[in-house]
């Protein structure tokens, strides 16, 4: 086999194993009559079935880039690219089904609608989706019992506990079976024994779904856990000190 053919096919396997890419990606915000400058020229690439942990310093944008990567919010520059689409090439209709169908996002703040109960939170992206109430009720109550919720699902969010609260956000997260998903500080309005808990569960379903998980922590122990934990320095993705490489 010629040098070509071996790397036509080295490409042709990144291009199947490699399902979340950032290339050169940059964010800028307008602070006044100047550019206050987020990331700059960062570049990740995440594979199928890979945990990566982000950590860095509060402000040093890492929330910004789970935005961007869960096409939340559009770079100043560079490109995201899922299963080799470029987000570029997506109107508004597309990113949004794209978060739809192939994101789940679990936030610091659990973000439950407080009207609706925990099955109906788990409900709803389905429904959005266009899936058929009784299947998306079926669904939810599935989530329910595999995160210990299942006497829970008549409750609303305000008679739940904050790691109650968690676990249907991370239940109505995976509702759409999603191929990646996106956690920005779950644990961080936890206390310690339910913190460790609700990791424990995220590592669980991770495990047994397949997705790709990006998270960010400020927890070493929780980082420490994951496959890769990169750092976000100067806008950069960086291998973290004392935490395995890339």
């Amino acid at each position: 086999m010629n040098r070509r053919a071996i790397a036509a096919g080295a490409e042709a396997s990144n291009r199947v194993t490699t399902l979340l890419r950032a290339e050169n990606l940059g964010k800028k915000f307008r602070s006044g009559e100047a550019d206050l400058v987020v990331l700059e020229h960062l570049r990740l690439d995440v594979e199928a079935g890979e945990m990566v942990a982000i950590v860095g310093e509060s402000g040093s944008g890492k929330s910004t880039l789970l935005h961007l990567l869960g096409a939340l919010d559009k770079p100043s520059d560079g490109e995201i690219y899922f299963s080799g689409r470029a987000y570029s090439e997506l109107s508004e209709a597309g990113r949004s089904q794209l978060r739809n169908q192939e994101f789940g996002f679990v936030w610091q703040m659990h973000s439950l609608l407080p009207e609706f109960t925990a099955r109906e939170n788990i409900m709803m992206p389905l429904l959005i989706r266009g899936t058929d109430p009784r299947q998306a009720g079926r669904r939810a109550e599935e989530l329910l019992e595999r995160v210990g919720l299942a006497a829970r699902a008549r409750h609303r969010p305000g008679e739940l506990s904050g790691g109650e609260q968690q676990r249907v956000a991370l239940a109505r997260a995976l509702a759409g079976a999603p191929k990646v998903l996106l956690a920005d500080e779950p644990t961080g309005n936890l206390d310690a024994a339910t913190a460790s808990r609700t990791m424990q569960l995220l590592h669980e379903l991770h495990r047994e779904s397949g997705m790709a998980t990006v998270l960010v922590t400020h927890n070493v122990e929780f980082a420490q856990q994951c496959d890769r934990v990169l750092r976000l320095h100067r806008g950069r993705l960086e291998a973290a000190p004392c935490f395995p490489t890339i």
